[in-house]
């Protein structure tokens, strides 16, 4: 059958915030069943620290295909103008083994991340959210505005940057990209003060914090993926309902949940499940309009293969 490559634009052309979101959603219910299998990912620092590869095999159940993500990570790249994060899903055909694809990493990371949210957003957020926080003015950021808008009425969208300029630039742009009230937060607890809060940053310590997070919010925590960092501070995640994407993986990686573990605010028990057992009903969701939700992603590979095969199936279809 040969080989179908998949570059950036044609990832994005394919794989719609919308249609990324739907085919999370059996993503997610595959995974909280049990029926995605992926050894633990591994992250192989370069020998000087300047990077890192990233390797994360895996297949599903349904699937015709398993398969790998493999990336590059490189902090220092968006200075120089290039992507922090450059790679490839490799796709194999499950019955025989055969290489059948090669699909853009980093564009289907870029969307499969922000519809994790979206997902995560339509599940948990009030119906009648429409305001959107975003921390960060990168990719994700980005991104995040799409998944966001795909499942809710949003009427403002408020971001905070460290960067002033930089955030203003980022305002413009997609205010004018997408049609949406996109403005620039003076502090970060305009931002905080949204219906929905999405965190999209590098920082290695809290940025958000609990005070300023209004009661009836929805928090998509995204940037930190290191059980010593984290984007929240504690008195968030104390008060929040907590959500991940898969519980192995929070237990070892999510530091906005490891660090107030270990430091004895919460224990196991709070958090609630997997956001797979919510859209599966073993997990309860929002239980109340004065709740604060919380979804912790990490990403993992079966968001991938699934969002990959996507993919693969629309070029071979024509």
């Amino acid at each position: 059958m040969g080989i179908t490559v998949a570059d950036a634009d044609t990832v994005r052309q394919l794989l719609t915030m919308p249609a990324c979101i739907g085919v999370l959603d059996t993503a997610m219910r595959a995974v909280s069943r049990g029926d995605v299998s992926a050894p633990p990912r591994l992250f192989a620092p370069l020998y000087d620290d300047s990077g890192t590869l990233g390797l994360m095999p895996g297949s599903a159940k349904g699937l015709d295909v398993y398969g790998a993500k493999i990336i590059s990570l490189h902090p220092d790249n968006p200075a120089k103008g290039l992507p922090a994060i450059q790679g490839f899903v490799a796709l194999f055909d499950f019955d025989n083994g055969e290489l059948v694809g090669l699909i853009d990493g980093a564009s289907v990371t870029a969307i499969r991340t922000a519809a994790a949210s979206g997902l995560a957003t339509r599940e948990l957020s009030r119906a009648e959210a429409c305001t959107h926080g975003i921390f960060g003015t990168g990719v994700q950021a980005a991104t995040h505005i799409d998944a966001i808008a795909a499942v809710r009425q949003i009427e403002q969208v408020v971001v905070w940057g460290r960067d002033e300029a930089r955030t203003r630039a980022f305002c413009e742009k997609h205010a004018e990209r997408t049609g949406l009230d996109v403005v620039a937060g003076v502090h970060a607890s305009e931002a905080a003060a949204c219906d929905i809060v999405s965190t999209a940053t590098s920082s290695f310590e809290p940025v958000l914090e609990g005070d300023w997070v209004q009661p009836g919010a929805h928090v998509n925590l995204v940037g930190a993926h290191q059980a010593d960092t984290r984007e929240s501070d504690t008195a968030l995640i104390k008060k929040a309902r907590v959500y991940v994407d898969l519980l192995e993986s929070a237990l070892n990686e999510a530091g906005d949940l490891l660090i107030p573990l270990n430091s004895g605010d919460i224990d196991k028990d709070h958090i609630l499940g997997e956001i797979g057992g919510v859209l599966n009903g073993t997990v309860a969701g929002r239980t109340d309009d004065e709740a604060i939700t919380l979804y912790k992603s990490l990403g993992i590979v079966g968001q991938d293969l699934f969002a990959a095969d996507y993919v693969l199936n629309r070029l071979r279809s024509g």
